[in-house]
């Protein structure tokens, strides 16, 4: 849709603006999922009718890609001369993950093409402190895919736990991977359904191990082009 021209021409456009459709649709994929994401819907919770939506937006994917973008604008980025390439991803990619937990539809969603303003120009930061760091292609793409699939997997997962039943959910993993405890050893004894987890601790390793990939990554090149 970002290949589109806006809204379509004419003196009797109605006032009702794409960004207030999209900041109502948001509200409404928060409260309710994207399962419950309707033109019908929206239009209701605008207090106008369909048709009216549609001077704006064509589809209810046109709406899903605006509100996935809109939503990307709460992710910071970092400012210039900040704390290193590794201070900087990681404050970008912790803040994408926060957006994902706190707009917990989005994560499923982000298999989409995601060629919003806000979306590209956080895209563009992370491709652009990667080179700065020494990161080159191949090792460039493989390097923003990692981070970004590790951040859009830890968010889906999380997400989509049940709510209020994790101690459950973990006794029952407990029980069942005891029980079959011969044929899953190392689950039984140190699987992540087994411990008692903390998300945001798992989290910040993963990625500090990432990091130390990619880092050990430029070390090696560099060496390489010294000697």
């Amino acid at each position: 849709m970002w290949l589109r021209s806006s809204a379509r021409p004419g003196r009797d456009a109605p006032p009702l603006s794409r960004a207030r459709i999209i900041e109502e649709a948001v509200a409404l994929l928060d409260a309710e999922g994207a399962d419950r994401l309707t033109m019908r819907r929206l239009a209701e919770r605008l207090g106008t009718g369909s048709t009216t939506l549609y001077w704006h937006v064509k589809t209810k994917d046109d709406v899903l890609d605006l509100a996935l973008d809109m939503i990307f604008a709460e992710v910071e980025i970092p400012p210039e001369g900040g704390q290193g390439w590794r201070a900087d991803i990681t404050a970008l990619i912790s803040g994408w993950r926060a957006v994902l937990l706190r707009h917990p539809w989005s994560a499923a969603l982000l298999g989409r093409p995601m060629l919003g303003p806000n979306v590209l120009a956080r895209s563009e930061f992370l491709y652009a402190t990667l080179l700065e760091a020494g990161v080159v292609e191949p090792h460039l793409t493989a390097a923003a895919y990692g981070l970004s699939n590790y951040v859009i997997g830890s968010g889906l997962m999380q997400a989509t736990w049940p709510a209020g039943a994790e101690q459950e959910a973990r006794r029952a993993a407990r029980e069942h991977l005891y029980a079959n405890r011969e044929r899953y050893p190392a689950l039984a004894a140190h699987g992540p359904l087994v411990a008692d987890g903390d998300w945001d601790t798992s989290f910040a390793l993963g990625l500090s191990w990432l990091l130390d990939g990619i880092q050990a990554d430029v070390a090696g090149s560099a060496g390489a082009t010294r000697a």
